[in-house]
Order: C-alpha cells, then structure tokens, then sequence
C-alpha cells in the first residue's frame, strides 16, 4: 500500500476543481445580490478568479 502525501491528495484534478466551480458560483451570487455595492463590484474579479483557476487545474493530472 502506497502512502500520498497531504499535498499530493490536496493537490488533485476532483477537489480543486470543485473548489474553482465553488469560486465562480460564488462570483455570480455576488453579481446578483443588491444589497452590497462592494460585493457587486468585486463580483467580477472573483468570477473572472474562478474562470482562471479552473482552467489551470483542468490541466492538472488526475
């Protein structure tokens, strides 16, 4: 039986991308809300963050 490390188990395609997809959602809802101007101005950078970070972990091996 092989032992990974935290980082290589962490460090995986499934749960960051998960985490990504969590950030874009995330961007959206603050995108909608009308209750904070800061939250909607900062929606976009978020989104855009979450957009990024997906399709760099996309690349990530399984």
């Amino acid at each position: 039986m092989t032992r990974h490390s935290l980082a290589s188990r962490i460090l995986r395609r499934g749960p960051l991308e998960a985490v990504a997809t969590t950030i874009i959602a995330a961007g959206v809802v603050m995108l909608m809300q009308p209750f904070f101007l800061t939250l909607y101005s900062l929606s976009f950078a978020v989104t855009l963050f979450g957009t990024v970070m997906f399709t760099i972990v996309s690349k990530v091996r399984e």
